[in-house]
């Protein structure tokens, strides 16, 4: 849980600072910021995807996880959930510009590969290192958000406290069943989800990485049965 606590502290930190220099930010700059931020991300999605050992479940698995999830459709959901956000805090008063603040850093932060990767690393193995990179993307990711959308995303602390301290509970209750091999294969593939957000934050792709979500368990079901 230290990493998860410090990855708080790092959002709420960036939303202080957010607040000093609210509307000092040229959108260029910003531009520029989340650019260097996004090919950070991909550096870390591709030193994390050269640990994997065994290649062939890695592909399989990717392979099975996106069947699944295109059939739960998984993206639909959260793109569904993003527009009846949009429609319930639409106004522009205090109120509902705290509560869209929060709603809406509240997603960004939780719901991408590295909050989940990280937090099973951090369960499993006690490696916090993806867990401690993402506290610095989202410590300069709050400043920018908390710039133009004010005091609300302060509140997202709460929201990554919760999502990924039960992430990384859960995990800690299965590090006795799962193999260094299946937690290996489960950090690659997820480290390729990463490369994925990466892109997707530059623009050059628009990879469903929500419906890519399910290929980090399969390694689980492998080791199972033996396979791994």
């Amino acid at each position: 849980m230290i990493a998860t606590i410090v990855n708080c502290l790092a959002i709420i930190a960036g939303c202080l600072v957010g607040l000093i220099i609210k509307g000092g930010i040229p959108e260029k700059l910003s531009t520029n910021i989340m650019n260097g931020i996004a090919l950070c991300v991909l550096y870390i999605g591709i030193s994390g995807s050269l640990g994997g050992e065994n290649t062939l479940i890695t592909i399989i698995s990717m392979a099975l996880g996106a069947l699944i999830g295109e059939l739960i459709d998984i993206d639909k959901s959260l793109n569904k959930l993003g527009s009846f956000i949009q429609s319930k805090f639409s106004t522009k008063d205090e109120e509902d510009s705290i509560a869209k603040g929060f709603v809406y850093s509240s997603l960004l932060f939780c719901v991408g590969a590295m909050a989940v990767v990280g937090s099973l690393e951090s369960g499993l193995t006690g490696n916090y290192e993806t867990l401690f990179a993402k506290s610095v993307l989202d410590g300069i990711s709050s400043v920018i958000f908390t710039a133009s959308l004010g005091i609300g995303v302060i509140f997202s602390a709460v929201s990554v406290f919760l999502y990924q301290g039960i992430i990384t509970l859960g995990a800690s209750l299965l590090s006795g069943v799962l193999s260094e091999s299946v937690v290996g294969s489960m950090t690659a593939i997820g480290s390729l989800l990463i490369i994925g957000l990466g892109l997707n934050m530059l623009k050059a792709t628009n990879i469903k990485v929500a419906n890519l979500l399910p290929a980090m368990f399969m390694p689980i079901i492998f080791g199972i049965l033996g396979i791994l």
